[in-house]
């Protein structure tokens, strides 16, 4: 179960964390919207890059929960 929870959790900090960047980028280089983000949330462009650090926070944690495979001993 704790492996499942950490590739969600960790996919989710991507989708998070790549959405915070497209927002980012988007605003404050070409001054339009894109993605999904901004339809959720009305931020200022420096607010994403805090919602790139709660994906990689995600990442992270979701690295972090996820158990090494146990090695089987052949009988």
């Amino acid at each position: 179960m704790r492996t499942t929870i950490g590739y969600t959790v960790e996919s989710i900090g991507y989708v998070v964390g790549g959405q915070g960047l497209v927002s980012f980028a988007s605003q404050a280089l070409f001054g339009t919207e894109w993605g999904w983000m901004h339809k959720v949330v009305d931020l200022p462009s420096t607010a994403y890059l805090g919602i790139v650090a709660v994906g990689l926070a995600l990442i992270v944690a979701g690295v972090k929960t996820r158990r090494t495979p146990q090695h089987q001993t052949v009988a």
